[in-house]
């Protein structure tokens, strides 16, 4: 099933997009969390308020060697919310996932992908979601949505659990040529999210349904004609 979700800490534009998209929840970062002034112990049972307890939140570890992301991993996943722990895919980051996967039932995401190579050991090591940065490939002069085929490739080939959470988008466009590739997610910053939900042509032809049916009818709606 596909899983769509937002990739911000803004409490307010989060309440407000919910309301129109399908959301399974929240992915961040530590700029992410730390733009907004808040910590987890803050940030999290707001945001659950706002999804009444039904989210999945991705919260990245902020240690940088293999023994502290494990164990940081571990107090992440003993939180009462379900989280999963998002971990560089670098050497030390793989081979924190190597472990956590081999040792604990914790849900990983492998993040900061930029190459395929990345996300292909990520896989091998039980990664459950794989976070190839499709804007910032293609910012460093190489193919972003190459990157992201590639990846569901070898998934699809070899039968890999791994899902494709693509994150890093700059405009519409670039999010509907990933949907054709058929991965399983993808992770929206909020002006992105906006720009799909606008339709001026259909508030455009709203409007002006609106205005012919005051004109016979005025302020009555239809069952009442």
């Amino acid at each position: 099933m596909f899983e769509l979700y937002l990739d911000s800490a803004d409490l307010g534009a989060i309440h407000a997009l919910s309301a129109s998209l399908p959301l399974a929840g929240v992915t961040t970062n530590p700029t992410i969390l730390a733009s907004s002034g808040q910590g987890l112990q803050q940030w999290l049972p707001a945001l659950a308020d706002i999804f009444r307890g039904q989210l999945r939140v991705h919260v990245q570890v902020v240690a940088v060697t293999t023994e502290a992301m494990v164990a940081e991993a571990l107090e992440l996943a003993a939180l009462p919310y379900d989280i999963v722990v998002k971990i560089p895919a670098h050497a030390p980051g793989l081979a924190a996932i190597k472990q956590i996967k081999r040792q604990h039932d914790i849900p990983v995401l492998a993040t900061a992908i930029y190459h395929v190579q990345q996300g292909w050991l990520a896989a091998l090591n039980g990664a459950d979601y794989l976070a190839p940065y499709l804007n910032r490939i293609d910012n460093l002069g190489q193919d972003g949505l190459g990157v992201v085929g590639d990846l569901q490739a070898l998934i699809d080939r070899y039968h890999l659990p791994s899902k494709l959470l693509v994150a890093s988008f700059k405009n519409v466009q670039q999010v509907l040529q990933v949907l054709k590739l058929g991965v399983a997610s993808v992770t929206l910053p909020p002006d992105i999210a906006r720009a799909m939900l606008a339709a001026p042509a259909t508030d455009r032809a709203v409007e002006a349904f609106s205005l012919d049916w005051r004109g016979v009818h005025g302020e009555r709606l239809s069952f009442q004609s």
